[in-house]
């Protein structure tokens, strides 16, 4: 009996194996991806491309209706993936792969898994094939960089839902009717889908924190929220609804609706009205709610309350469809509304679209003025922007008032109308106004390039009368004639952000997510995948214990032991260690200075060499604790040649102003410049001294120039040769002491790389000694 069934369980172990020997030996010919194709190997690309198209014409499914045309379809798709991609290609030449998810035949090259996973090339089941995996996710499938590159940004727009799924997954199969439902649903109500496969992109799983297959998760703003229920749809809508922000969709009632719509003016956007009978807010509403969330307000209107009946009357909305209004200055009357059974995505988008702007809205931000006025394209026309500088104080009011009037009679498509608040935007305003008064002007303006370049033309003080309409009206008409009317340039700044959020706030915020992260981990992850943080958790609390013991018992004879060395420490906190450069100390500090060390160089006089050096070390003791610099000084008095000969290389870059004395000779004063130079790389650079300092009594002309040009001319003046008196004096060492004023502000640029450099081609001597005149 024993020896009949080990016989029978011998022979269905045969059956079996043979069943699959040839399910394997078949495989290999059909998977051809030549044959399939009917092309050669030394076939180009654009022979491939066009056989693929004819066969992919002729075995569509939705158009070749034969029982094996869907198979043969896959099959051709698949082939073409792989001869299309030079790599693939240049693979199966090689190894002979036909799929994707079986590795190579050389073991090195196969498939990289986790060692929880089986190799698939062992195990080549059925269920491996394409009639497993569902031809639909290739639509959605999604790569590392498409995800960064595109999802993400995308993200702030519209959330997406991302299904983890992989070849070796029994539950995959089982949710797949549910995804493909919700994915017909969310799809057409704007909601982004994404599938990654783990077998193909374990890099993007990683990233996501995928772990398991399959997985369900969303993202949003660039987040990633995991879904732990079961799989219904009902629960996925939930999900989706639960990604987006809390306050999108304000409630409105006959109680709060005046004061809804009169908020246009403090958050500068036109406020959105969907009446609709539903009892919850449609989740296509919030959607639209959240894409278009930087330029519309929105607010529900549930038509089955009584609290709503006023409201309805008063726009007389009818009950039998959804119906949205759209309101912008005046909140009296709609500036535009639509009414439709199906409100379809299409027609939100569009809508929404159409009114995202005020008429005259106020300049808030950067983005906002360049989608307000664009720079001029070649291929579109010309696009002009009339703004309004004014203030925000009540006095204000009327002739904003009027502007707002001119801006709504005005139906020109080439003219954008907005207004901004001097005290808020002052860098633009000082560049726009011919004068400094307060007075509210008009200005017109073009821009020419992203780089901030624009032409504009002051038009007229704007007092809201009908003198100064008609003038703007008049020089609109002649620009539409004659754009050379804006006959100024400028480069305009970047504008304020007003509406940007205090640090603290920013921080709560990303505290909260963060904890809630947290939070959300520990209630659905196993305690497996919780090990790394408990076990980090754990380590904290003990060295957290182990300090506070141990400054517990610890001697306080330590701490009497470092309160002189703290003293110490003080007296010398601003002390900088400065070497002379002479002839002795050349070669050490410049010539043969190792790579990667600079020396910082401060050039002075012997009458100047207290003050200089003084302020010198306060100005560079931040940046003593880096090893790679030295500091230096070189007395002018004694090497000035040297110093001449230097930057003679330097001298058409750095356009230093030399003063002629009585004989004619070019004499310059380099008294309080600083030197970055790397003899390593034999290269320099510059810092000239910019006077900073407040001295109403004496400012001179060429106080003011050095100020305003970066340049310090010689203190001589050739009226009062003979002026020694102590004010005289005091105003000189005034002068000499801010000539470092903005040193520190160099120190960091030369830290940072970014200041210019000036190549050296050979050190110049110092052995030379300057006579004393």
């Amino acid at each position: 009996m024993t020896g009949s069934n080990m016989s029978l369980s011998l022979a269905v172990v045969l059956v079996v194996l043979s069943v699959l020997l040839a399910e394997s030996s078949h495989a290999g010919p059909e998977m051809d991806p030549y044959k399939i194709l009917g092309v050669t190997r030394s076939a180009s690309q654009a022979e491939i491309k066009k056989v693929y198209k004819r066969l992919a014409k002729e075995w569509h499914p939705d158009k070749n209706k034969s029982p094996g045309a869907e198979d043969m379809f896959i099959k051709i798709t698949k082939s073409y993936e792989i001869l299309s991609n030079e790599d693939k290609r240049t693979i199966y030449d090689r190894y002979g792969q036909t799929d994707d998810s079986q590795p190579y035949s050389n073991g090195r090259y196969g498939h990289r898994q986790d060692s929880f996973y089986f190799d698939e090339s062992f195990f080549n089941f059925p269920f491996n094939s394409k009639t497993h995996r569902d031809f639909g996710d290739s639509r959605y499938a999604l790569h590392f960089n498409q995800y960064v590159n595109e999802l993400v940004p995308d993200s702030y727009r519209r959330p997406y839902l991302i299904k983890i799924t992989s070849d070796w997954c029994f539950s995959c199969i089982h949710i797949e009717p549910v995804w493909k439902e919700v994915v017909q649903e969310m799809e057409t109500l704007g909601v982004g889908i994404g599938v990654v496969d783990v077998g193909y992109e374990r890099r993007l799983a990683n990233h996501l924190g995928a772990h398991r297959t399959p997985s369900i998760l969303g993202v949003i703003n660039g987040k990633v929220t995991f879904f732990h229920f079961a799989v219904a749809k009902e629960h996925l809508r939930q999900f989706v609804e639960d990604l987006l922000p809390q306050r999108l969709v304000e409630w409105i009632t006959d109680k709060n609706d005046q004061q809804f719509l009169n908020s246009w003016h403090d958050l500068n956007k036109p406020h959105v009205l969907l009446f609709d009978q539903v009892p919850s807010v449609p989740l296509l509403y919030k959607l639209a709610a959240f894409a278009y969330k930087d330029y519309l307000q929105f607010g529900y209107v549930d038509q089955g309350l009584s609290e709503t009946a006023d409201l309805q009357k008063r726009f007389n909305i009818n009950t039998y469809a959804p119906t949205m209004l759209v309101f912008k200055e005046n909140i009296s009357k709609p500036a535009d509304i639509i009414q439709a059974k199906g409100m379809k995505k299409q027609i939100i988008d569009e809508f929404m679209s159409n009114n995202k702007f005020l008429l005259a809205p106020r300049l808030v931000n950067q983005k906002l003025f360049d989608e307000l006025c664009p720079v001029k394209q070649f291929h579109r026309r010309r696009k002009y922007c009339v703004l309004l500088i004014t203030g925000d104080e009540e006095t204000f009011s009327f002739r904003n008032q009027a502007f707002l009037s001119f801006a709504s009679s005005n139906t020109k498509e080439v003219v954008r109308f907005a207004y901004v608040y001097q005290r808020l935007q002052q860098p633009l305003c000082d560049i726009l106004m011919d004068s400094k008064d307060s007075s509210p002007s008009v200005v017109i303006l073009e821009r020419r390039n992203t780089a901030g370049k624009a032409l504009f033309k002051p038009v007229t003080t704007w007092n809201g009368s009908e003198e100064d309409k008609q003038r703007l009206q008049a020089e609109l008409e002649r620009l539409q004639k004659d754009p050379s009317i804006l006959i100024h340039d400028a480069v305009l700044p970047e504008l304020n952000n007003e509406f940007a959020s205090i640090f603290i706030i920013r921080w709560v915020y990303a505290s909260y997510d963060y904890l809630s992260e947290v939070i959300d981990d520990i209630l659905h992850n196993n305690w497996r995948e919780m090990m790394p943080l408990l076990s980090l958790i754990f380590s904290a609390l003990f060295i957290l214990f182990g300090t506070v013991v141990i400054q517990a018992f610890s001697d306080s004879s330590d701490e009497k032991q470092m309160k002189p060395k703290a003293k110490e420490h003080d007296s010398v906190k601003n002390f900088v260690e400065v070497t002379e450069l002479t002839d002795i100390t050349y070669l050490s500090n410049l010539v043969k200075l190792r790579p990667g060390h600079m020396n910082i160089v401060l050039v002075l006089t012997d009458a100047s060499k207290n003050i200089l050096l003084s302020k010198f070390a306060k100005e560079v003791y931040s940046f003593t604790g880096s090893l790679t610099l030295h500091f230096s000084f070189l007395n002018l008095d004694k090497h000035s040649e040297w110093m001449n000969t230097l930057l003679e290389y330097a001298q058409d870059a750095v356009q230093i102003d030399a003063d002629e004395d009585d004989g004619g000779s070019r004499r310059v004063d380099y008294t309080g410049y600083v030197l970055a130079l790397n003899g390593h790389k034999k290269y320099l650079c510059l810092f000239k001294p910019v006077y900073t300092g407040e001295d109403h009594d004496s400012k001179s002309s060429e106080d003011e120039g050095g100020a305003a040009g970066g340049k310090l001319r010689s203190s001589s003046r050739e009226n009062h040769p003979a002026r020694k008196s102590n004010r005289s004096r005091s105003t000189s060492t005034l002068q000499i002491h801010h000539k470092l004023d903005r040193l520190g502000l160099w120190m960091e640029r030369l830290m940072e790389g970014t200041l210019p450099r000036y190549y050296v081609p050979a050190w110049p001597g110092l052995d030379k000694i300057t006579p004393t005149k």
